[in-house]
């Protein structure tokens, strides 16, 4: 399995970056998790979009599906010109699917998925946790042919239920929104703190922290979560490439 860090930004992308999506390369399958604001034209540089299988969305945030109907017109665009043979398949919370508007039902198949419900996209295995956020927000886990695991929290406040999906995960990306000094200011959201904390508890393998804020000295990001986690833990960054 091997991941790619295409967008970490939370709420808006930095300059000529992107914010919350991740390539899963896994077998034979390429696999988008979140489609966030700068994600289509970034992920090209790391898969043609003729390759790309599947997109799974956590919920209807902007920074998490922006791109997601622009994506639907490049699928359009590459089947009209048999460049693509295939429809793109798109995974939504349940909850939302009526959200979900897709203009080209032949070029998108939307398929809803809910927490403790299993689906499988070629050769993964994907298992889906219920977040505490503002709005529905699943919490994604998938597993690789050989078992290797990388749980994707989405938006999450500190939740129990992501500490389970999460046990023993070889890689766990985890939002990180917010320093500890702002506990309680906002719900929905995870400190670097509470990210550490679940990162422990889960006893992840190693720790990617993500959904990065716009201010302060990031690495001050790892010094807090490295309170409670004591596994290795680093910075997502567009690029990223995470091998199991």
């Amino acid at each position: 399995m091997e991941i790619t860090v295409i967008g970490c930004w939370g709420a808006y992308p930095e300059k000529n970056e992107a914010t919350s999506g991740y390539l899963v390369e896994c077998g034979e399958s390429r696999i988008l998790l979140d489609c966030g604001s700068g994600v289509l034209s970034r992920l090209q540089n790391h898969c043609a979009l003729e390759e790309l299988d599947a997109v799974v969305l956590t919920h209807t945030h902007a920074d998490h599906m922006a791109d997601v109907y622009s994506l639907e017109f490049a699928i359009l665009v590459l089947m009209q010109i048999g460049e693509r043979a295939k429809p793109l398949d798109v995974y939504v919370n349940e909850a939302d699917i009526d959200k979900f508007v897709f203009e080209y039902p032949n070029c998108v198949r939307v398929h809803p998925v809910r927490a403790g419900k299993e689906t499988t996209i070629g050769d993964a295995r994907l298992e889906f946790s219920e977040n505490v956020h503002e709005i529905p927000c699943l919490a994604v886990k998938l597993t690789s042919p050989d078992s290797k695991t990388l749980v994707y929290s989405g938006d999450t406040g500190y939740c129990e239920a992501l500490v389970e999906l999460s046990r023993s995960a070889d890689v766990l990306i985890v939002e990180s929104s917010f320093y500890d000094i702002q506990a309680g200011r906002m719900k929905g959201h995870l400190t670097a703190g509470e990210a550490g904390k679940i990162a422990a508890l889960a006893g992840a393998g190693q720790t990617i922290l993500t959904h990065l804020p716009h201010y302060g000295q990031l690495n001050q990001l790892i010094a807090e979560a490295s309170r409670h986690y004591k596994g290795p833990i680093r910075l997502a960054y567009c690029d990223m490439k995470i091998n199991l």
